[in-house]
């Protein structure tokens, strides 16, 4: 094995959004045997960093899904924006739908406001977690403003039209699975978009072409890597597109079972290193 690339929400990291000590461990042993190691996220380049730099990583990141590449050393080495008038028209299904979302662009991350985002990750949260106390809920969504550096705004229209701006992914959340699928539908004939998921209470949309699996089949290819000799670790269908194309991929234990069925292998859950336990696994 050559290069690893693992997903971070739900499999890199823990319940608390961080990376535990055996998974750092085992990153840096696979580095220090000469493999590499890059990060395949949804998140931006910023928050995805700041996790790696917490447990003294310093590595390569294909973020925002696939839409931008960035070397070790932060340098931007690809970005596939969504068109305008694309994005024009997931803003428009969003806000006519009522539903909390975010754009990811190149000046940022906006949103509408911070405290409806809190209320719809709270509820988010407590459907899935309904014995956990509502104040440690507020307090884990709260944490989200502290991951990404977010901007508000009520003039979404507006922003986009701007010549200095670029949309990488657009990020719409509901509880209400008809309602995100409604939205999905306005968008079946679109070939100039791709639209994913990293939870069941979400839509991520992207640029065909900025996608985990290009992204990591470009980096590959550039460092002279067969994707034979790639792991891929993931939980979820956002990571699908690494997963196919990887000479042995890895589902969570705690993934979708589409996931585990598309995977060569499964590891433990996100909460019990199940990353570590892979990597020792292929190194040994």
């Amino acid at each position: 094995m050559k290069l690893i690339a693992t997903d971070l929400d739900g499999t890199l990291l823990n319940e608390n959004g961080e990376i535990s000590e055996k998974n750092a461990q085992m990153l840096k042993q696979a580095l220090e045997q000469g493999v590499q190691v890059i990060v395949a996220t949804g998140r931006s380049y910023t928050a995805a960093n700041k996790t790696l730099q917490a447990v003294g990583l310093k590595l390569p990141i294909i973020c925002l899904n696939g839409a931008s590449l960035y070397t070790a050393e932060g340098e931007k080495l690809r970005s596939i924006p969504l068109s305008k008038s694309l994005s024009s028209k997931i803003v428009d299904q969003c806000e006519s739908n009522q539903v909390y979302f975010e754009l990811y662009t190149n000046k940022g991350v906006y949103s509408p406001n911070r405290s409806q985002f809190i209320d719809v990750m709270v509820n988010i949260m407590l459907s899935a977690n309904p014995t956990i106390s509502r104040e440690e809920i507020e307090e884990r969504a709260a944490l989200r403003f502290q991951e990404e550096a977010f901007n508000t705004t009520n003039d979404f229209q507006g922003l986009i039209i701007k010549d200095d701006i670029e949309v990488y992914k657009a990020l719409a959340f509901s509880l209400e699975a008809d309602v995100l699928d409604k939205i999905k539908e306005k968008f079946n004939e679109e070939d100039k978009l791709v639209i994913t998921s990293s939870g069941y209470d979400n839509l991520e949309f992207n640029h065909p072409e900025g996608q985990k699996g290009i992204a990591l089949s470009l980096y590959a290819a550039e460092n002279n890597i067969e994707l034979d000799d790639v792991m891929a670790i993931g939980d979820n269908f956002n990571d699908l597109s690494m997963l196919k194309i990887a000479g042995h991929s890895v589902a969570m234990g705690n993934a979708e079972q589409t996931i585990k069925n598309t995977c060569s292998t499964v590891t433990d859950k996100n909460t019990k290193d199940g990353v570590a336990k892979a990597i020792k696994k292929i190194l040994n």
